[in-house]
């Protein structure tokens, strides 16, 4: 029985962008250290972890994984945060509706991370 998302892994090809990971998701983000070993470590998001390993071989395709999205009561500060730290926006927070029955509206933006990885802030309405 699935009893709920554990980690989400990624992978950087050089310790320069495992510094670059670490910072962005310790630093930007707010997340927390929940262990380290000499490959990597896990950071903890409130109700799952990354698993950010420094032994990848760098190399970036976009594959089934699409974007990881983050629950936030501020969409518009985790932007404000991410620009301030340099990191690119490629949608700016706006209104959304997702058509479905009962109507889901939201507030969305996303950016890429240190990694290349796309990741959406997501504030239910």
């Amino acid at each position: 029985m699935i009893t709920g998302l554990h980690h989400i892994s990624l992978k950087c090809g050089t310790e320069d962008e495992f510094k670059r990971a670490k910072s962005f998701y310790l630093d930007v983000l707010g997340f927390k250290i929940v262990r380290e070993w000499p490959e990597g470590a896990m950071i903890g998001f409130g109700n799952g972890m990354l698993e950010i390993f420094n032994n990848g071989d760098g190399i970036k395709t976009k594959g089934a994984l699409r974007h990881i999205a983050f629950a936030t009561d501020d969409v518009d500060g985790m932007v404000r945060k991410v620009k301030e730290a340099g990191y690119k926006v490629f949608i700016e927070p706006n209104d959304i509706v997702i058509r479905s029955d009962p109507e889901y509206p939201a507030r969305m933006a996303f950016c890429f991370g240190p990694l290349g990885e796309e990741i959406e802030f997501f504030q239910e309405r």
